[in-house]
């Protein structure tokens, strides 16, 4: 077994049954990287905050403050190099420096993700992006006023943030089987916009006053959490000797398995083996602790067909198998026996490259509103910066809705792609709703910004989690293509996540107008992309109506 962090082991001592133990696993590892990965995204958010201070309209501020201007200090109140008419291109070209070096090292992550341990890679990738995230606020108590280091700083924060969504994704991916991932991810996914509507709380506290301070503190707790990474993530089952859910294909965590409809004896003939499972009726079992456990490596064999009337499938399967051990080295070379995929065959596997494409444009839009809503609700409401990014936060707070209920209705439909194309259709018009009538009214802009969040952010949310899990535990006696492909599909989504900032910077001088109709068609374009995808799932349904008129059918010819 590999060496664990000494909390875990403390934990792994404690005389806890192999179910309590797993579900316990579950639940840390659905907390623990929610919180890493709302470190990364509050991280981000400063600079969407902080460009509105940048560049000011120094005449207002000066009116406001009863100063002077002059020819000399027209520019007083703004941040060189930012205080020249080219600001919005330099605006926009930190935007683009950071999210092009994220989508490039998004490739080289997966890859290197699938082959090192994801503990420290996690954990050192956020103290990494601390450093780079706290460099930018350096800048305002240093005076540095060269766009070169900036841009280096944007560069590098790009790079080593590309360490954490393919490090996440692989976590819960390898704790969880695919029972109930649609909510499950969409619910865990929410640590995106929980992470953007704290950077901006944050950085809105500091932004007028002391903008450098924006930068620093979400640094220094992105830094502080990576130590607790370090100390405490757990990336493979077989690290602490438990089952992986997708040997079973099954989801531990929404198992109901009870004594009154699965016989266990049945599976577990001796006592060692009915202690893997927490029956209410046998006081013994709820005190056995681990270490007195055998821990199997291979899925048992599925249940007698009486069984499988009684119970679903996945609740048939036993949680570990019987009559075979795991030692200790066979779980520490359990996950890295398996072979990493390579970016071709990732590439190959079906779904794949369309998701990534809609991806391309769906995450153009998100990220334009990440980056350029706090200015644009500044320019078309007039409050001040700080109102700005609170009330940006609504466009968040509507996304995380949008990516649970995408989840839900794609676990009850099972349709991810025609889930994904709803959303999708439904959000160009929201786009054009928001842009005409968003500023006429603060009741209008909180109801327009929580619908127009919820629909840009659903598809988003579901295609960077529970999609990208499907595909990549799709590969039979591979699970370690799921690092591989989560990189794949959001290293395509961020080079337009990098392209949509960068548009708007160059369109926005010709109006705001533009920008949005720019986002339509985004929006548009994803959802043609995913209609091939769409229409397979149509067929499916189409499929398995006329399968029962069949089966009726022939029950009926046999009788006759």
């Amino acid at each position: 077994m590999p060496q664990l962090p000494l909390l875990i082991q403390a934990l792994h001592s404690l005389p806890i049954t192999i179910r309590n133990r797993v579900v316990w696993y579950q639940y840390f590892i659905l907390f623990f990287t929610f919180v890493c990965y709302t470190t990364y995204h509050l991280s981000r958010k400063p600079i969407s905050v902080v460009k509105s201070v940048l560049h000011q309209n120094c005449t207002e501020v000066a009116a406001k403050k009863h100063y002077v201007i002059t020819d000399k200090n027209n520019t007083f109140c703004s941040w060189a190099p930012f205080d020249k008419g080219d600001y919005t291109e330099l605006l926009g070209s930190l935007e683009y420096a950071y999210l092009f070096a994220y989508a490039i090292g998004m490739l080289v992550s997966g890859h290197i993700a699938e082959r090192v341990n994801l503990r420290h890679y996690l954990g050192i990738g956020m103290l990494l992006s601390g450093l780079t995230t706290a460099m930018f606020g350096f800048g305002y108590y240093l005076q540095i006023h060269r766009i070169e280091y900036y841009i280096f700083v944007q560069i590098f924060g790009g790079l080593v943030q590309a360490t954490g969504w393919p490090s996440v994704v692989a976590c819960v991916g390898h704790w969880f089987g695919k029972g109930r991932r649609g909510f499950i991810m969409g619910v865990w996914n929410s640590h995106t916009s929980a992470g953007n509507i704290l950077g901006s709380v944050i950085a809105g506290l500091f932004v007028s006053s002391s903008w450098g301070l924006s930068f620093i503190v979400p640094g220094a707790i992105i830094f502080a959490v990576g130590c607790f990474c370090l100390l405490l993530l757990i990336p493979y089952p077989t690290d602490v000797g438990l089952p992986s859910p997708h040997d079973n294909d099954l989801d531990i965590m929404v198992q109901s398995v009870t004594p009154s409809t699965l016989d266990i004896t049945e599976y577990a003939p001796n006592t060692h083996d009915r202690q893997w499972f927490d029956s209410p009726d046998s006081e013994q079992q709820q005190t056995s602790s681990l270490s007195a456990s055998p821990v199997g490596a291979t899925p048992p064999s599925r249940a007698s067909s009486s069984v499988n009337q009684r119970v679903p499938a996945a609740d048939t399967d036993p949680l570990l198998p019987r009559h075979s051990t795991l030692t200790e080295s066979t779980a520490s070379s359990d996950m890295g026996s398996r072979k990493a995929i390579s970016l071709l065959g990732a590439l190959r596997i079906p779904g794949v490259i369309e998701y990534s494409l809609c991806l391309f444009f769906a995450k153009l839009v998100s990220y334009t509103f990440l980056y350029w809503l706090p200015n644009y609700i500044k320019h078309s409401s007039g409050l001040n910066p700080e109102e700005s990014a609170f009330l940006s936060t609504l466009f968040d707070v509507g996304g995380i809705v949008g990516g649970v209920l995408a989840g839900v209705v794609s676990d009850v439909t099972g349709r991810r792609a025609l889930t994904c194309m709803m959303m999708l259709l439904l959000a160009a018009p929201m786009l054009f709703i928001y842009e005409k009538f968003g500023d006429t009214s603060l009741f209008n802009s909180i109801v327009l910004l929580l619908i127009t969040g919820g629909l840009v952010n659903g598809p988003y949310a579901l295609i960077t989690t529970a999609v990208s899990a499907d595909l990549g535990t799709s590969v039979k006696g591979d699970s370690k293509a799921l690092a591989t492909v989560t990189a794949i599909i959001d290293g395509t989504g961020s080079m337009g996540a990098a392209l949509g900032p960068l548009l708007t910077g160059l369109i926005v001088n010709t109006g705001w107008q533009n920008v949005f109709y720019m986002l339509m068609t985004a929006d548009l374009l994803a959802l043609l992309l995913l209609c091939r995808m769409g229409l397979s799932e149509v067929n499916e349904c189409r499929n398995q109506r006329t399968e029962p008129a069949y089966e009726d059918l022939a029950r009926e010819t046999t009788r006759s």
